[in-house]
C-alpha cells in the first residue's frame, strides 16, 4: 500500500480487521471444497454474515472456491418451521409463497422428516433442505426427491464430515461456520521507511 502515512495509519486496524476475517472464510471455504471430495455437490454459504460486511463475506467465499446461497430475503424463500407453524402446513406455505411472488422467485423448503419432504415435494418447492440430518436419513429422503428438484444439506456439518455429505448426492451444503464462527488469519501490516 501506499499513501499518506496519517491515512494509513488512522486506517490500519480497519483494514486489517477486514483483510484477516476475509482471508479467514477464504481459507475455510477452500478446506471444505477440498474436503468435500465431489464433483457435483457444491459448498455455499448462508445468510449467517458479520453485520454491515455481508458482500465482503460472501465475496470471501467465492474467493474460497464456495457459491453464494441467498444474499438476502428478496433474491429466494426459504420455508422454515416458524413459516410452516405460521401457515398451518408445507402446502399452504408454498402455495401462498407461489401465489404471491409467482414462478420466477424459486422457494426451498426446509425439511426434518420424511413425511415432510413428501410434502414439500408434492407442494411443489423447488430446493429441498435437509436440515440436521445424517448422511443416511439424506440418502434416504433423496429418494423421494425428483431429480428436477434441487437437495440441500444443512445444519451442524463440519468440514471432517463434509466427505460423508457429498457422497449422499446432494446438490449443495450450505455452511454457516463459514462466515459466523470463521477464525481470522494473523496478517501483519509494517510499514517501511
Amino acid at each position: 500500500m501506499q499513501g499518506p502515512i496519517a491515512s494509513l495509519l488512522t486506517a490500519e486496524r480497519v483494514i486489517l480487521n477486514v483483510i484477516q476475517r476475509m482471508s479467514g472464510i477464504a481459507t475455510m471455504t477452500r478446506k471444505a471444497v477440498l474436503a468435500l471430495d465431489s464433483s457435483h455437490t457444491r459448498i455455499c454459504d448462508t445468510r449467517k454474515t458479520m453485520p454491515g460486511l455481508r458482500m465482503f463475506d460472501k465475496y470471501a467465499v467465492v474467493c474460497g472456491g464456495g457459491f453464494n446461497h441467498r444474499f438476502g430475503l428478496y433474491d429466494g424463500v426459504m420455508i422454515k418451521d416458524n413459516h410452516i407453524a405460521f401457515a398451518g402446513s408445507i402446502t399452504k406455505a408454498v402455495t401462498s409463497v407461489k401465489e404471491k411472488l409467482g414462478h420466477m422467485v424459486k422457494v426451498e423448503v426446509e425439511t426434518e422428516t420424511e413425511e415432510q419432504v413428501r410434502e414439500a415435494v408434492a407442494a411443489g418447492a423447488d430446493i429441498i433442505m435437509f436440515d440436521n440430518r445424517t448422511p443416511d436419513e439424506i440418502r434416504e429422503f433423496s429418494k423421494i426427491v425428483p431429480s428436477a428438484i434441487f437437495t440441500e444439506a444443512s445444519g451442524g456439518i463440519t468440514i471432517e464430515d463434509l466427505s460423508k455429505y457429498g457422497k449422499t448426492g446432494v446438490d449443495y451444503i450450505s455452511l454457516g461456520a463459514l462466515t459466523h464462527s470463521v477464525k481470522a488469519l494473523d496478517i501483519s501490516f509494517n510499514i517501511e521507511g
